[in-house]
């Protein structure tokens, strides 16, 4: 099976709270800019705006 090279890892954390949530893969060809979207966050009990980790 070929290697996609064009994914990589990020690791999403919560703007509210600041904790790391999960890490996620993500196309660098179509989504260049940071990954944004509203994930369940543990630590607020509620679903909150993850953030791609610098």
């Amino acid at each position: 099976m070929a290697k996609n090279e064009n994914r990589s890892y990020v690791t999403l954390k919560c703007t509210v709270c600041g904790e790391e949530l999960r890490c996620t893969s993500k196309s660098k060809k179509n989504t260049p800019d940071r990954l944004e979207v509203k994930k369940y966050c543990k630590n607020c009990h509620k679903h909150q705006i993850v953030k791609e980790k610098k």
